[in-house]
């Protein structure tokens, strides 16, 4: 990342235990995640916004909906 301050932010949160966790096993965490447990008060509109697109109604099913967002990340060549 980038931005190592906030990649190695250590405050105590149910985010950071998730990440630690995911890394841990091994599982390769998303960068977005480190700023949503760096700044969850400043993300948690992004948050909903995000569910909303989703998870919300829409004429597309939800998992056509991460189908095509796994697509585009691969495309990408950003890890999903």
């Amino acid at each position: 990342m980038f931005l190592h301050d906030v990649e190695r932010n250590d405050q105590p949160s149910a985010r950071a235990e998730i990440i630690r966790q995911m890394q841990a096993g091994g599982i390769p965490v998303a960068q977005i995640l480190h700023l949503f447990r760096f700044k969850p008060d400043q993300t948690q509109h992004l948050e909903r916004f995000l569910h909303g697109v989703m998870r919300g109604p829409s004429p597309l099913s939800p998992g056509l909906r991460e189908l095509i967002a796994a697509f585009t990340s691969h495309r990408n060549a950003c890890p999903f």
